[in-house]
């Protein structure tokens, strides 16, 4: 008896589960047609906004370390790193590959011990900010993020 009271007592939330979760097609249809009433209002565009460009160096953050050249030139005081390693074989990689590119990039050591690949170093600035960019677009994406040291003597 006690069965039959549960069977029937679960046929009944079966049923009355699922038809309670049936949206009704009305609802749908009352909301349709009210978004059809509303007129539609074409908007202006908004006026252009003139933004001073400014140049890549006012905005260029450079990163302030002590390295010294392992296996290269001289150093400038500003460098553009395309690598950095822990271990001097991928980074003596990295640096005859950029070789057969045409390149002549220092590989240096940080005082931690991580080795940088430098791809060009100079005295100005707004040179190696330059040179960075021309990097980034040459060699995109695997130069993404290449980025700028600043020799800290």
């Amino acid at each position: 008896m006690n069965s039959k009271f549960y069977l029937f007592g679960l046929v009944f939330v079966l049923l009355f589960s699922l038809s309670a979760c049936k949206a009704k097609h009305s609802a749908y249809s009352q909301v349709y047609e009210t978004a059809i009433a509303r007129p539609i209002v074409e908007q202006e565009p908004a006026p252009a906004v003139s933004v001073p460009k400014t140049k890549p160096a006012d905005t260029a953050v450079f990163q302030k370390e002590k390295v010294k050249p392992v296996d290269g030139n001289k150093l400038h005081q500003y460098s553009v790193v395309i690598g950095s390693f822990l271990n001097q074989t991928n980074a003596k990689s990295l640096k005859e590959h950029m070789e057969t590119e045409g390149y002549h990039p220092v590989l240096a050591q940080n005082e931690k011990g991580n080795y940088r690949v430098i791809i060009a170093t100079f005295n100005e600035r707004s040179e190696a900010v330059v040179k960075r960019e021309e990097i980034k677009e040459k060699y995109a994406p695997r130069f993404n993020d290449a980025w700028l040291l600043e020799q800290d003597f």
